[in-house]
């Protein structure tokens, strides 16, 4: 029996059957849910502190403020630090990768020569890429990557980026292989900042679109990679992720099963391990419960994700800043008892303003969370909460949801994600965000993917504008 080949061969060999062939029809519908999702989220982010030293940055060597002139890398890096801006693109369990903010901006930074199909189907694969990458660090259901203080949007999503702009390149089998190897090269990102503070989260997104782009084009002069870079003694499966990792997560029914179709869209702006208990404490609100009739809350939560959404107590009680507060519980739970924005709670309810209100504060140090039995044991493949809201009458009110809207269990409704992006994308021209919505209708723009650029030059435009983070 011959040897298999490499694993970065195995994946190429994937991008091009899909690029020649297309997407089974659930994917590319995936797809294009994906792309009018992303393209609202950059929108919304374009007016955010890191989109904005982005922006200011790629100014230095290169004037002018339409994103359509910059360099494919460099239009890649300011769309995937918007795209990921306010945590509100979508994100896959348990590898807790965000493949579309990687994906999407890739894409539509090559969209000037890119016709609409490619453009799709390039983004598909490298989603699926990110996403099997992200497979391949699972040690039962954490994260091997996460372990080690690795972003695991950042390091999956070079990979998934390479793919990306090298089928919109052109690739053949060869180069587009040592495109997927050189990118192991460029891999990086910390968690060090969700943990202390920080803003360079969202920065890892768009560092991942542009190394990406960048490997592939370095691909397509003639540098070379490691045929073994996934898999070798010193590759990036060994090298990142360790004992644990896992190369037949890569390939096992690859084009087959596909990864993507388990992502969750987001219904509000923050982490998504927060999103059940949002959702309870918007339902609690709905029943007509005000702040000040609350004792205590508490949260049962799957064990995995209080360290990321509980840990340390005190400061996910009082959180630095309004993007810190993505990020905590108690915080974005008691501003859904208050009534937030949106679905349950909007991207002005997480203003750094928000996280000084006395109200907020005293009521997220009454917000307690701990690991829930029932929760812990169906997770990863359900993301459920239990909270109980003591009152101070004496009685207890007790919600419970056993998935998270927005996961393939509870889709958002076609009417839910039509106002997410209307609101994300309320600043930009009307007419301009026409080609977006016939993309996600498969109905593309008879200019091609480039109808998409107008739009995005003025959130682009934004970004030397606006004077603080949203």
């Amino acid at each position: 029996m011959p040897e298999p080949a490499p694993l970065v061969r195995q994946l190429a060999d994937f991008a091009l059957r899909c690029q020649r062939l297309g997407l089974p029809e659930a994917v590319e519908r995936r797809t294009a849910l994906a792309l009018l999702d992303t393209y609202g989220c950059i929108a919304a982010g374009a007016s955010t502190d890191p989109a904005r030293a982005v922006a200011r940055h790629l100014a230095e060597d290169h004037p002018g403020r339409a994103l359509r002139e910059l360099p494919r890398a460099a239009a890649a890096r300011w769309l995937g630090t918007a795209a990921h801006a306010h945590d509100y693109d979508d994100a896959q369990l348990p590898t807790m990768v965000h493949p579309s903010a990687v994906a999407v901006p890739t894409a539509l930074a090559h969209a000037r020569e890119a016709p609409a199909d490619q453009l799709l189907r390039a983004t598909a694969v490298g989603a699926e890429i990110a996403l099997r990458a992200g497979a391949a660090a699972l040690d039962g259901n954490d994260s091997a990557l996460f372990d080690r203080g690795l972003h695991m949007t950042s390091l999956c999503g070079t990979l998934g980026a390479a793919a990306t702009a090298g089928l919109l390149r052109g690739l053949d089998a060869e180069r587009l292989a040592h495109a997927l190897a050189i990118a192991t090269s460029l891999a990086s990102g910390l968690l060090e900042a969700n943990r202390v503070g920080g803003t360079v989260k969202p920065f890892h997104a768009g560092w991942a679109a542009a190394a990406g782009t960048t490997a592939a084009a370095l691909a397509a002069h003639g540098l070379t990679g490691a045929p073994t870079a996934l898999e070798g003694r010193f590759g990036y499966l060994n090298a990142f992720i360790g004992p644990h990792a896992s190369a037949e997560a890569l390939t096992e029914d690859l084009g087959e099963r596909w990864h993507y179709l388990a992502t969750v869209v987001k219904p509000y702006p923050t982490n998504g391990f927060t999103h059940p208990a949002v959702e309870l404490a918007t339902r609690l609100h709905a029943q007509g419960v005000r702040p000040d009739q609350i004792d205590t809350v508490h949260l049962d939560l799957p064990e995995p994700v209080l360290r990321t959404v509980a840990e340390p107590p005190a400061a996910k009680a009082a959180p630095p800043s309004g993007y810190a507060a993505r990020f905590s519980a108690p915080f974005t739970v008691a501003v859904a008892l208050h009534g937030g924005g949106g679905l349950g709670i909007a991207l002005e309810d997480l203003h750094d303003d928000a996280v000084r209100d006395p109200a907020l504060l005293a009521l997220a140090a009454r917000v307690h969370c701990r690991p829930g039995g029932r929760e812990s044991a169906a997770f990863p493949e359900h993301l459920g909460c239990t909270l109980r809201a003591r009152l101070r009458d004496g009685t207890v009110r007790t919600l419970r949801v056993a998935d998270t809207l927005g996961s393939p269990a509870r889709p958002l409704t076609p009417a839910q994600v039509d106002a997410k992006f209307t609101a994300n994308t309320a600043a930009l021209p009307a007419a301009a965000l026409a080609p977006v919505r016939a993309a996600t209708a498969l109905a593309p723009h008879p200019d091609g993917a480039v109808a998409l650029l107008p739009a995005l030059d003025a959130a682009f435009a934004a970004a030397f504008t606006a004077d603080t983070m949203s």
